[in-house]
């Protein structure tokens, strides 16, 4: 018995290693340490824990994207190490009409988005109807910025499709070609995390479709409650517009695809050092031929925080600063679609073929949301991002039910092909809910709250303080503001 009292005394008086940020992790992943080039399966929630990272040099990590296309949230309890790479950069479009990959049956697909980051938009048909809207429309890049296809002077050979906007806005034709550069959203400290947008496909013309617009670059958490050592490169790039072939009669080939917007990267830790590359640019435009455009989708956001900041060098985009912030929290409001024509969504949306319908179903159909801890009488905006062209808005009607949960519906016109949907809508605060979310304010009253349910079934949430201060969350804790 005094051998087990004395064993166990000796182990409460073992040495604790205690780190000024505590990133939560349970390090119930292990220690991460590949020595050759390696994708990581994302779980559903997309949280990984581990205990330790150690990337060597010349190694790769990438991350496959799970069923909600949720971003990349790397918890470490103890140190971290990153001589090697870890990427989470958007696909490039596939090239078209004989452009190189030798597979004529993905001309017009788009670059899938990084993990957290959202899809291009696929190439307009091969057409000889020169309308605007007509079938050699492109469909626009998805996400919050996604590049705008041309939607004016379909016979023109010298209207390209729209890189994706984040950070910054992505370039394009302009008024001429009747494209538009899509709005910047996100802020600077990340808060929610979310990736870059794709490029809008390009359109098609007589003989071939166009290309497919590139993926936005991922999103990317890594907070580490130790040290994070970074030698390598963290990289979140937009993925390329996809590109036309040489071989093609120039009056008659499809037009390229915009770039992807950069993506996001948000490193915390106790101690931040070493001056590795930190990237979150745009993709370029797609290459038709010898012709070269030279524009490109809009960076991504770059943000570092640490108690002991020792890097030196710059990141591109130029990265902001701070001490490091909570990466979880809950109890915030939740919107999400729930049926589309009566046909329910699945519990973990991906954006993507989610719901499928007859091709002969009636339009207007019914697009069935519910809401948690929202008032009731509010509406719900429905955007929808067509296979061609630009998006559309709808509105609900009111909310009804409880506070707790309701439900509302809107009725939206479907065109034939893939649709994305997403729903938003914002509400006035008064009495107790004031002070319930002064919690995520510093204790400063909330008096409008803005919701936004991405494709990926994640809420964003802003709070907006009597101040007019404007704080960012999201369920998994990220705050701002």
């Amino acid at each position: 018995m005094n051998a087990v009292l004395r064993l166990s005394f000796a182990l409460l008086l073992a040495p604790v290693t205690l780190f000024a940020f505590d990133s939560g992790s349970d390090g119930s992943d292990g220690v991460l340490n590949p020595n050759v080039d390696t994708q990581v399966p994302l779980p559903d929630d997309g949280v990984l824990q581990y205990s330790s990272i150690n990337i060597p040099s010349g190694v790769t990590v990438t991350f496959g994207r799970n069923a909600t296309n949720t971003p990349v949230r790397i918890l470490v309890s103890g140190d971290a190490v990153i001589d090697g790479t870890i990427d989470v950069s958007g696909d490039d479009g596939a090239p078209s009409s004989g452009a190189g990959d030798g597979n004529a049956g993905d001309d017009g697909f788009p670059g899938k988005g990084g993990p957290g980051g959202y899809d291009g938009g696929f190439g307009g048909m091969a057409s000889t109807d020169t309308s605007s809207n007509g079938p050699r429309m492109a469909q626009g890049g998805l996400g919050p910025g996604g590049g705008i296809p041309v939607t004016q002077r379909m016979e023109r050979t010298d209207c390209y499709g729209s890189g994706g906007s984040f950070a910054t806005g992505g370039q394009n034709n302009g008024s001429f070609c009747g494209t538009a550069t899509s709005e910047t959203y996100g802020n600077p400290e990340l808060q929610p995390l979310i990736g870059g947008s794709g490029g809008s496909g390009g359109k098609g013309m007589t003989s071939t479709r166009g290309s497919g617009g590139g993926g936005g670059g991922g999103a990317l958490l890594m907070a580490v409650s130790g040290t994070l050592s970074l030698n390598g490169g963290v990289f979140a790039y937009g993925g390329r517009g996809g590109d036309i072939g040489s071989n093609q009669n120039d009056n008659a080939a499809g037009r390229v695809g915009g770039g992807g917007s950069g993506g996001a990267i948000r490193l915390v830790a106790t101690t931040l050092e070493g001056n590795g590359q930190i990237q979150a640019t745009g993709g370029r435009i797609g290459v038709f031929g010898n012709n070269n455009p030279n524009w490109f989708g809009g960076v991504g956001r770059i943000r570092l925080e640490a108690e002991t900041f020792l890097r030196t060098a710059g990141t591109s985009p130029a990265y902001s600063q701070g001490l490091p912030g909570g990466v979880v929290i809950a109890g915030l409001p939740v919107l999400r679609i729930t049926a589309v024509a009566g046909v329910p969504t699945p519990a973990m949306p991906t954006g993507q073929g989610d719901i499928i319908l007859p091709s002969d179903t009636p339009n207007p159909v019914v697009v069935q949301i519910e809401s948690q801890n929202v008032p009731i009488g509010n509406t719900v905006s429905v955007t929808l991002t067509p296979p061609t062209g630009p998006a559309t808005t709808v509105t609900s009607n009111a909310l009804s039910g409880s506070e707790a949960m309701a439900t509302a519906t809107a009725s939206v016109d479907l065109p034939t092909g893939n649709s994305v949907m997403l729903a938003s809508l914002s509400f006035t605060v008064s009495g107790a809910m004031m002070k319930r979310y002064s919690h995520y304010t510093d204790g400063e009253d909330v008096v409008s709250v803005e919701l936004a349910a991405s494709m990926n079934g994640a809420t964003q949430t802003r709070l907006i303080t009597r101040s007019g201060r404007v704080v960012t969350v999201d369920a998994f804790g990220a705050v701002s503001g």
